[in-house]
């Protein structure tokens, strides 16, 4: 394997972090059983008010929170952090009605307990599901595109698993 035409750029990428390794960006925890749960991209940072928060780690901590199934976290322009975030989230269908308002404020509590006050997000939607493709993950700039606003131009989206759940999100977008 190589990149056409660059073979070194090819090694610097993925041979340079761990020298005889390679590399693919992906994190990952092992238990103390052996098993490994990938923690989701390393490369995955916003920069909010100079700190680099990585997405994961702040997915892991609202994931905690029992009514929450899942999220993502994107980052957004903001006109003093530079970035802020904002998080997608799906509740677990319990048949309980929860209060929005204050379930936002429970989640923030989550981050902050678990990373810091820093790590808070700006805007949270709930949403019913989120862009995956076929193989389940998530189209994350799809997801910082709403969250900018910006509702043209998506780019390729045909490996789209549940296409009418962008509209439904855009719809929705806080």
């Amino acid at each position: 394997r190589t990149i056409w035409g660059d073979h070194q750029r090819y090694k610097d990428t993925y041979f340079s972090a761990f020298p005889g390794k390679y590399f693919t960006g992906d994190g990952a925890l092992r238990d103390e059983v052996g098993y490994y749960r990938i923690t989701g991209r390393v490369d995955d940072v916003v920069i909010v008010s100079g700190h680099n928060l990585g997405t994961a780690p702040i997915e892991d901590a609202i994931n905690e929170h029992p009514a929450v199934a899942e999220s993502a976290i994107v980052g957004f322009p903001h006109d003093i952090k530079g970035n802020a975030l904002y998080g997608f989230v799906i509740l677990k269908e319990t048949g309980e009605v929860r209060d929005r308002t204050n379930l936002t404020k429970e989640i923030n509590q989550y981050i902050s307990d678990h990373i810091g006050p820093i790590a808070k997000l700006d805007k949270i939607q709930f949403v019913s599901g989120l862009p995956k493709t076929r193989s389940g993950k998530i189209m994350r700039r799809i997801l910082r595109k709403i969250a900018e606003g910006d509702f043209s131009n998506f780019g390729d989206t045909s490996t789209l698993l549940n296409p009418e759940i962008v509209e439904e999100i855009m719809k929705e977008r806080v």
